[in-house]
């Protein structure tokens, strides 16, 4: 028997992307190995939107090729985001690498494994989606589908478009069929997955007038299947984020009270800069129909802080957004220059490392105040609450997530899966405490 080992970083898409590496190798024969050292196959699925990534992942290679010293006869390989930005230096830099794929590359792996001669190879090209391979899902009644790959957006700072192509939608029939099969397989929540989701099918068309498809055309065909109790989606692009889809929001009973709506920055100039289509005004007048649609939707975010050219003033600018909309979280990021972007050429105006950091600890405090406040309207509530298993700091209290995308520790009796219902005492800016109200509801 062959094992393989396949360490992942980065996002959602790359986590499911593994699913079906996974699942990809099992079918052809492979078993998964616990440790490095017990693999026949040691993978790596790599990211590169942070210069934070790509360290972190050179380490864990080192740790291979010490593997791979030992054990000869192992085999090596790397795909992902970062693989495909250093495609035309990654054997040279790493001449131990055995194999070597981009995201749109992930069957070719297979493909790789049973060769007759495995010499080391590379694919690079964009031409399939991951989300057609078998998959090997993390948790039994939750699963991802992607329903579209690549992104045509520009923005400045961003590697994505050059890693993963351009956009290109799966056949709306498709997603449908393969989402009936995950609720008849047992799945309750579905998260939908794209790096511009909300932009899904305007390269698709129907009807007699040959129209694009909506978005929120597909939302409604997912909220019908039954079986399917939750369906969330990531990310959006504040552009793309319609009425259609924030009335989806208020009339779908599947579609989950949670948004993640990337602001990246507060400051209208920045936004220019940074290449995202919209300014301060577009963003807030998004929050202010989300928020007259859907009152209790909880807002999460992303910022980067940092960019070339960001002053003092425009950086007041995004705490001024923050403090304003009140996310119910963020995540929040020091600006990284990534290679082949056009703001890593940008030379004038750079923010020193010391006032990055300060800016992010005066970003951070204003995040978590404002979360720890929009978590308080919770408190006292009773929340549905899907179970994932023990919690991470009790192991005598259970985890779960609320509707909202709250991470939520409560006392109760439910196995992994089930559906609960959750008395809220307490609220931190990060979870939600509480205590299980009525007997589970089991899913499957």
């Amino acid at each position: 028997m062959k094992h393989y080992h396949l360490t992942t970083f980065g996002c959602q898409m790359n986590a499911h992307d593994s699913e079906r590496m996974k699942g990809m190798l099992e079918g052809i024969g492979y078993f998964e190995a616990g440790e490095q050292a017990d693999a026949d196959l040691i993978l790596f699925n790599t990211c590169s939107i942070r210069e934070k990534a790509d360290s972190r992942f050179v380490a864990h290679l080192g740790h291979a090729k010490a593997v791979k010293a030992t054990r000869p006869d192992v085999l090596i390989g790397v795909g992902g985001c970062w693989a495909q930005s250093v495609k035309d230096e990654l054997f040279a830099q790493f001449p131990f690498v055995d194999v070597a794929f981009g995201p749109g590359q992930v069957h070719k792996l297979a493909e790789f494994l049973t060769s007759d001669s495995l010499t080391a190879q590379g694919f690079f090209e964009f031409e399939g989606f991951a989300g057609d391979l078998p998959s090997k899902r993390a948790r039994d009644v939750q699963a991802w589908v992607q329903i579209s790959v690549g992104c045509n957006m520009n923005c400045s700072y961003c590697i994505v478009p050059s890693t993963r192509g351009r956009e290109v939608s799966r056949p709306f029939n498709t997603l449908v069929a393969e989402c009936e099969r995950l609720a008849a397989d047992g799945v309750r929540e579905v998260t939908l997955l794209g790096q511009n989701v909300n932009a899904y099918g305007r390269d698709l068309r129907v009807g007699g007038d040959r129209r694009p498809r909506r978005f929120s055309e597909l939302l409604r065909a997912v909220d019908a299947i039954d079986g399917i109790e939750r369906i969330r989606y990531t990310s959006p692009h504040p552009k793309d984020m319609r009425e259609d889809v924030i009335r989806a929001h208020a009339e779908l009973p599947a579609l989950c009270e949670h948004i993640h709506l990337p602001l990246q920055a507060g400051s209208s100039r920045i936004l220019k800069a940074m290449r995202r289509t919209y300014d301060r005004s577009r963003f807030m007048d998004r929050v202010a129909l989300i928020r007259e649609h859907v009152p209790d939707c909880a807002l999460t975010t992303d910022i980067i802080v940092g960019f070339p050219g960001e002053t003092e003033a425009d950086f007041a600018e995004t705490l001024e957004v923050v403090e304003e909309v009140g996310f119910d979280g963020a995540f929040t990021f020091v600006f990284s220059p990534r290679r082949g972007t056009e703001a890593a050429s940008i030379t004038e105006g750079l923010v020193g490392h010391e006032e990055k950091v300060e800016r992010m600890q005066r970003l951070v405090e204003v995040v978590q105040r404002r979360g720890h406040e929009r978590a308080q309207r919770f408190v006292g509530r009773a929340l549905e609450v899907l179970v994932e298993g023990p919690s991470r700091t009790d192991s005598a209290r259970l985890r779960g997530r609320s509707r909202h995308g709250k991470a939520v520790n409560f006392t109760g009796s439910a196995r992994a899966g089930a559906m609960v219902e959750v008395e809220i005492h307490s609220a931190s800016s990060q979870t939600l405490a509480g205590e299980q109200s009525l007997p589970a509801r089991a899913l499957v």
